[in-house]
């Protein structure tokens, strides 16, 4: 229960960071979130929605996983998926910024932990 609750956090979560690279880039939220002033973020508008479709696709995997009719293969495609953020949270955190690390990885890191736990 627990790791399904944790899993559908990160998912949701990467809900959000699609919707602040693909839609909202160029706004005020989206700039203020990842730090841009407009020149920043319109040469830049492209290249973050590519990111926000890869972040669409983790959540996606993530909720599969969750909805999954059988749970063994759901419970393998929680654990791809969470591996799969977590490598990204640790490229981000050590190549963009290190609040990624926090933001990012630390609850894939427990929705991983609790999953392999099973719990």
């Amino acid at each position: 229960m627990i790791a399904a609750i944790f899993t559908a956090l990160v998912a949701i979560e990467h809900v959000y960071i699609l919707i602040l690279e693909m839609f909202l880039w160029t706004k005020p939220r989206g700039r203020k979130a990842f730090g841009l002033t407009p020149e920043q973020a319109e040469a830049t508008k492209s290249m973050a929605g590519n990111q926000g479709l890869y972040n669409g696709f983790l959540a996606a995997g993530l909720l599969w996983a969750l909805i999954h009719p059988n749970e063994v293969f759901g419970h393998q495609l929680q654990l791809f998926f969470l591996g799969c953020v977590l490598v990204a949270a640790l490229y981000g955190g050590l190549t963009t910024k290190r609040s990624i690390l926090v933001m990012q990885g630390l609850p894939a890191l427990i929705a991983l932990i609790s999953t392999l736990l099973n719990v």
